[in-house]
């Protein structure tokens, strides 16, 4: 139930060639008060699974910094919310340092969880990951539908 959490973070990574050209994307939302906050960035070139990480890292580093101790994880990336689950090893010696950081953070939050979710619950998180390549680019974010 998230309302036993302080933040949700939906997180996301794109990579378009992978590995290409990437760029992470998390959409935090703060339970307490019902406010949300983008980030992304751009990644340069990188496959897929760092970019996911990258998205959860930065999640994780924003909650951290605002003071959240009970956080959930959603994604769409099966492998890394398994791997943070403990039930896939992580053999890639490119995401052993990410999952470790990733690791670091959440065993110092009170409580977490992490959950995969289909990929229409997180489309938050991905657009903010191809903003991130986008705007490296230039190419400037389409305006949200009314």
């Amino acid at each position: 139930m998230a309302a036993s959490y302080d933040y949700i973070v939906y997180s996301d990574g794109a990579s378009r060639g992978n590995p290409g050209e990437a760029g992470y994307g998390a959409f935090v939302m703060d339970v307490r008060s019902g406010q949300t906050t983008e980030l992304s960035g751009y990644l340069g070139r990188a496959t897929n699974n760092v970019a996911e990480y990258r998205g959860l890292l930065a999640g994780l580093h924003y909650i951290r910094d605002h003071g959240g101790t009970r956080v959930l994880v959603r994604a769409d990336s099966e492998l890394m919310v398994r791997q943070l689950q403990g039930r896939y090893r992580v053999k890639n010696p490119g995401l052993l340092p990410l999952y470790q950081e990733a690791m670091r953070l959440l065993q110092a939050c009170d409580a977490w969880k992490a959950e995969h979710v289909p990929r229409e619950q997180n489309k938050d998180a991905d657009r903010l990951a191809n903003r991130g390549i986008d705007e490296a680019h230039g190419v400037r974010p389409r305006e949200e539908d009314p």
